[in-house]
């Protein structure tokens, strides 16, 4: 059955406000490079990234209350958490904060499945399919690796 989504573009407005905020509501002078409250909280260890995460995920429980397809809510969800991980790195997860905008993303995902749930389904399925075998091939490298490793002493 497929889930009503409820198309409002009040609502929708209210989000990408949000998500500017975020992630791209301040310019470094002389350049086009954007950043928001996102990375500015991001400075913060740890405290930082789980607010900033926290804030994002109203973004995708609101996704979830307009009847956003569950592969696309997985998906917004992964976003955060890359945002959450790599911005828990210091320094580098800052500068990863600035380019990745995980809530600008989800804004925009958050829109395709209001105009084309079905599309943003096959799009989100195809994302996380193919990160699914990169991970799995990823973890079997390392278990060859360490194999060899072993052998070779």
């Amino acid at each position: 059955m497929m889930p009503i989504i409820i198309r409002s573009d009040a609502s929708l407005d209210k989000f990408k406000a949000l998500a500017n905020l975020l992630d791209t509501a301040f310019r470094v002078p002389g350049t086009k490079i954007r950043f928001g409250f996102d990375a500015i909280l991001g400075l913060i260890p740890v405290v930082g990234d789980v607010i900033g995460t926290l804030l994002g995920g109203y973004i995708v429980q609101s996704a979830a209350s307009f009847g956003v397809p569950r592969v696309v809510q997985l998906r917004m969800m992964l976003n955060l958490w890359i945002d959450m991980v790599i911005g828990l790195i210091p320094f580098a997860g800052d500068f990863f904060d600035i380019g990745w905008k995980a809530n600008t993303r989800n804004v925009a995902l958050m829109e395709q499945a209001m105009m084309d749930p079905e599309g943003a389904k096959r799009s989100s399925r195809r994302v996380l399919v193919g990160l699914t075998l990169a991970s799995v091939a990823a973890l079997a490298l390392v278990v060859f690796l360490i194999t060899w490793a072993i052998r070779s002493i």
